[in-house]
């Protein structure tokens, strides 16, 4: 998904930046890069972070980026921050979201016979790169920005750190935060609220969607206004986002919280504990458990010392190896043990369905599984939610592809939990991963535990409304 952390300062920025941009590692997978200013010009540097971390590639460069104005960033995709050199001055560029019509916006830039994009791997345009082209069709930044934003099919929020100062971006429909922070030093912009209280930033604003600042050593000077429609992805509360992060002002392991106790409410219990499969369902798994007034202990440990995150790596199998081999199961609280596990999401289910195996491998007598959000029907085209090729590596939609083939049905129908659809392709989920019993999560009940107005929530995955 990515991640951004932009800081304008009255000294230098450059320890504020490195540290801001780490705390956005849980959200990035590819690469990292930071890009200063100074009176001497721009420096910048970008290193692979798929087999290490993000601090542990950058602290000899941080001795070498000088400058009180920098942007960094955290890319599931591309090699960012982009450097640019164009009528409006030179800037760098770095940018969260996924843009769905990307060959179509390069096919109209070419028609003006003056652009070109550098390649990447498998023929793919550099995203960001394809953003700076259309900034450059304007007069402004500002107006760069927002026919950017008007011409994107997906969602794209940005930073730019140019010679005024770093412009914040949100994306049209707020789909991703920027949430801006200050303190007697200066003026900061982040995805992650997170970034900001060892930095000793106070959150002062959350920017609204399509909305436009300017961040300088003056201040922060607004540039375009929040549009109406707000639909930030659920899915930040409920699996990408740190737990000590704030959207919209709430935060996530509160939601992840009242998510465990929605879902302890809607049954009786007749098992031995409760645990969360780590890190994402441990809130989740919490909530529930003090709702049912059921221990919560942890039957799987992360060994997080040498072993990075699952999906980090491209390659499925060494995912999943990764998968197995970061999470050591302790047989004293599996054997002979009714376990019930809180799950942020269940995706594909392929790692899942390994971990379900693993423990009744190790004597557990009946395995549940509570997933916090309901079911994954539709593929999402807003942001890069998941690296699934197909709508059918989805766990929902490969199990109504079981139960019917490649007979066209109406999605709506499996959406709806009152449906005996639902009920087949729970139950065919159920069986494949070998569960004792599966409940999803009620999109009401999801919502409620947000806090939003639903019409503000996307929940575009999941019942595939759309109000654009």
């Amino acid at each position: 998904m990515g991640g951004l952390f932009g800081v304008v300062s009255k000294q230098d920025c450059v320890s504020d930046l490195f540290y801001g941009t780490d705390y956005h590692s849980h959200l990035g997978t590819k690469r990292g890069g930071l890009a200063v200013k100074s009176h001497e010009g721009f420096t910048r540097f970008i290193h692979s972070i798929e087999n290490a971390q993000f601090r542990s590639k950058f602290e000899d460069d941080i001795t070498k980026l000088k400058g009180n104005r920098g942007i960094g960033i955290i890319s599931d995709t591309e090699d960012q921050p982009v450097l640019i050199r164009s009528h409006l001055g030179n800037y760098a560029i770095a940018t969260v979201g996924v843009i769905q019509n990307a060959d179509t916006l390069a096919r109209k830039a070419f028609e003006r016979h003056t652009t070109h994009f550098a390649e990447m791997s498998f023929g793919e345009i550099n995203p960001t790169e394809l953003v700076a082209t259309l900034i450059n069709q304007e007069t402004s930044f500002v107006d760069g920005i927002q026919n950017a934003q008007d011409a994107i099919d997906g969602s794209c929020s940005m930073l730019l750190l140019t010679e005024d100062g770093v412009y914040a971006a949100r994306d049209k429909y707020g789909r991703t935060p920027i949430v801006l922070g200050d303190k007697s030093s200066g003026f900061a912009a982040t995805s992650e609220t997170c970034a900001f209280p060892n930095l000793d930033y106070e959150v002062t604003k959350f920017l609204g969607p399509g909305e436009i600042v300017l961040i300088s050593e003056d201040g922060i000077e607004p540039k375009k206004p929040p549009g109406d429609l707000l639909q930030i992805c659920a899915f930040l509360w409920v699996y990408y986002g740190f737990p000590a992060s704030n959207y919209e002002g709430i935060n996530v392991e509160s939601v992840r919280n009242r998510c465990g106790a929605f879902l302890a409410q809607r049954e009786a219990y007749a098992i031995d504990l409760v645990a969360g499969i780590p890190d994402s369902g441990t809130g989740h798994g919490l909530g529930y458990a003090s709702e049912a007034s059921i221990p919560f202990k942890r039957p799987f440990v992360k060994y997080t010392p040498t072993w990075p995150r699952s999906f980090m790596p491209q390659n499925q199998d060494v995912r999943d190896l990764v998968a197995k081999m970061k999470l050591i199961p302790i047989r004293d609280l599996i054997e002979n043990k009714k376990l019930l596990f809180c799950e942020d999401s269940i995706v594909r289910g392929t790692q899942l369905q390994d971990t379900i195996q693993r423990l009744y491998e190790f004597g557990a007598e009946e395995v549940h599984m509570r997933p916090a959000c309901p079911p994954l029907i539709y593929g999402c085209k807003f942001l890069n939610f998941s690296r699934s090729r197909s709508e059918l590596d989805l766990a929902g939609r490969r199990a109504i592809h079981e139960l019917v083939g490649d007979a066209e049905v109406d999605l709506n129908e499996y959406a709806d939990t009152e449906s005996d659809k639902y009920s087949a392709m729970i139950r065919q989920i159920e069986k494949r991963l070998q569960l004792t019993s599966l409940r999803y999560q009620r999109l009401q009940d999801l919502v409620k535990a947000i806090g939003l107005p639903k019409e503000k929530v996307c929940t575009y995955c999941w019942d595939g409304v759309d109000p654009r």
